[in-house]
C-alpha cells in the first residue's frame, strides 16, 4: 500500500449530502441509479450515478444522507454528466454499500 501525506489526504474533499432525487439509469452499461444530492448552501445540488442497484432503489435513496468526493472533475457517463463520486464499500458479493453518517449531520459537512 502506498503511503500518502496528511496534506495529500486534505486535498480530497469528502462532504455529506442528502439525496433529493433519484431515478433509474437504463442507458448505463451496468445497472445504475442517477442521484441529485444537496450539499448545502456552499456547494448546492450536484448529480452523480452509481452502480448500487443490488442494495438500493431510487425511491429508498431519496432523503438519505451519503458521502461523496466533491472535488473530482465532472465525468461523462453515457448521456449523463456525473459531478461527484459517492463513496461505498463492497459487501461479500462485491455489491456496493454506501458510506454514510450514522447520525444526521448538516448538508455540506466536510469529512475530518
Amino acid at each position: 500500500m502506498d503511503e500518502i501525506s496528511f496534506d495529500d489526504f486534505l486535498k480530497v474533499d469528502v462532504r455529506v449530502g442528502r439525496v433529493v432525487r433519484a431515478e433509474p439509469f437504463p442507458e448505463a452499461r451496468k445497472p445504475a441509479i442517477k442521484m441529485w444530492i444537496d450539499f448545502g448552501p456552499e456547494l448546492g445540488e450536484k448529480k452523480t450515478s452509481a452502480q448500487i442497484t443490488v442494495h438500493y432503489t431510487p425511491e429508498a435513496l431519496v432523503g438519505q444522507q451519503v458521502m461523496a468526493v466533491v472535488n473530482f472533475p465532472a465525468r461523462q457517463i453515457g448521456p449523463f454528466m456525473s459531478e461527484v463520486l459517492v463513496l461505498g464499500f463492497p459487501d461479500t458479493e462485491g455489491a456496493i454499500v454506501l458510506a454514510k453518517p450514522d447520525l444526521d449531520v448538516p448538508a455540506g459537512g466536510r469529512l475530518h
